[in-house]
C-alpha cells in the first residue's frame, strides 16, 4: 500500500467509527468526503500539496483531513484515530454472554442496508469496502421504493439500473456477492410498493411500513398480514416503527399473533433491526415471533458504512431469546440463502 493509499484508508477507517459510535454525520462524510478526494487525486499531486502545506487546495479536505493526511505521509502517528479506535476497543472489549458472541460469530452478511441511491450516505462500493471490513461474505442492496419520497425512493428504471450496476460490481469482487434488494413499502391495502415483475429478480425482498403508522389496530393487522403473505415478500422489516430516540414514535399497534403466525406460514423472516433508535421488535414481541415458529433476520439498516458494525446489539436480543443459529438466515451462506428467497417464490 502506498503512502497515499494508506492516508485514503486512515481517512475511511476515522469515518467508519464515528458512523458506528452515531457522531454527527456531517464529521463522519467530511473524513470520506476527503478520502474521495485524496483517493481521485494523483499521488505525486497529493504529495507536492502536503510538501507545501496546501492540502487544503483539494475539494472536500479541510484542516483536520488535511492533517490526517500529512501526518500518514510523514509516516508519523494520528493521534484522532488512536483515540476511536481505543474508544472503539472499550466498547467491544466485553465478552458478554457467549452465545450472542457465537451468534455473532456465525452471520454472514446484512440483509438491509441502504446506500446514496436513495437516503444512504455512500455508494455501492463504500457500502461494500465497509462489510468486507466487518468480515461479511454478503450484502444486500435494499434502498427504498418509489412511494417513499421523502428518501427518494427507487422508480422501477432506476431499481433496473441498480440491478445492472450490482451485476457489474460483483464480477469483480468475488467471491464477496452484492445481494440485489429493495426496502419496499407496504402500502395501505398491504400491497407491495413496486412493479412485481422486477422485484421477482431481485435476491432480497424487505417488506416494511413506513406510512399510516396510526393505522388502527385491526387494519394494521389486515394490511402486515396481506404483505407478509405475498410470495415475494422475504422479510419483514422493522415491524413496530418505533423510534426510541431523537424524534420518538411509539410502535405500531397491530395483532403480533396473527402477523407473526403469518410470517411463520409463509416463511417470511423477522428482522431483528439493530438501529440503536429502532431495536425492533420490542422484546414482548420478539418473544411472540420465537414461539410462533418463525425465522431471523438480523440486520443493521445501515445507512452508512460504519453502521453495519451494529450487528452486535441484535444477536444479543436473539441470544437473550434462545434463538439459534438455524433459525437466522442471515447465517446461512450465500447459495442457502438464496434457495431460501428463491423457494418462498416457488422458483
Amino acid at each position: 500500500m502506498s503512502d497515499v493509499a494508506g492516508a485514503v484508508a486512515v481517512l475511511r477507517r476515522i469515518a467508519f467509527l464515528l458512523e458506528r459510535t452515531q457522531a454527527s454525520p456531517y464529521r463522519s462524510e467530511a473524513f470520506r468526503g476527503a478520502a474521495g478526494t485524496v483517493e481521485r487525486t494523483p499521488a505525486d499531486r497529493v504529495r507536492a500539496l502536503a510538501k507545501a502545506g496546501a492540502l487544503t487546495d483539494l475539494p472536500a479536505v479541510g484542516a483536520r483531513t488535511a492533517e490526517v493526511v500529512d501526518r500518514v505521509l510523514r509516516g508519523a502517528d494520528v493521534p484522532y484515530l488512536e483515540e476511536l479506535e481505543a474508544a472503539y476497543r472499550d466498547a467491544t472489549a466485553s465478552p458478554g454472554d457467549p452465545a450472542a458472541a457465537a451468534l455473532r460469530e456465525a452471520l454472514r452478511g446484512d440483509l438491509h442496508a441502504h446506500t446514496e441511491a436513495s437516503d444512504g450516505a455512500t455508494s455501492i462500493q463504500e457500502m461494500v469496502l465497509a462489510a468486507f471490513e466487518v468480515g461479511h461474505e454478503y450484502l444486500a442492496i435494499t434502498d427504498h421504493s418509489p412511494r417513499l419520497t421523502v428518501a427518494n425512493g427507487l422508480s422501477a428504471p432506476r431499481l433496473r439500473a441498480q440491478v445492472e450496476q450490482i451485476a457489474t460490481l460483483n464480477a469483480a469482487i468475488e467471491p464477496f456477492t452484492v445481494l440485489t434488494g429493495i426496502e419496499c413499502d407496504v402500502l395501505d391495502d398491504g400491497a407491495l410498493d413496486q412493479d412485481p415483475e422486477l422485484l421477482d429478480r431481485l435476491d432480497v425482498v424487505v417488506a416494511s411500513v413506513h406510512s399510516k403508522l396510526r393505522m388502527p389496530r385491526a387494519e394494521m393487522t389486515r394490511r402486515m398480514v396481506a404483505a407478509v403473505s405475498n410470495p415475494l415478500t422475504d422479510v419483514l422489516g422493522h415491524c413496530t416503527g418505533r423510534r426510541l430516540t431523537g424524534r420518538q414514535r411509539p410502535p405500531s399497534e397491530f395483532d403480533p399473533h396473527a402477523v407473526f403466525e403469518a410470517c411463520a406460514e409463509h416463511g417470511v423472516a423477522v428482522e431483528i433491526n439493530c438501529r440503536p433508535d429502532r431495536l425492533d421488535p420490542p422484546d414482548e414481541l420478539l418473544a411472540i415471533a420465537v414461539e410462533a415458529g418463525c425465522v431471523f433476520t438480523i440486520d443493521t439498516d445501515a445507512h452508512a458504512p460504519g453502521q453495519l458494525d451494529w450487528q452486535a446489539v441484535g444477536c444479543a436480543k436473539a441470544a437473550a431469546h434462545g434463538i439459534p443459529a438455524d433459525r437466522v438466515v442471515t447465517t446461512y451462506p450465500v447459495e442457502r440463502l438464496r434457495e431460501w428467497t428463491r423457494g418462498a417464490r416457488g422458483a
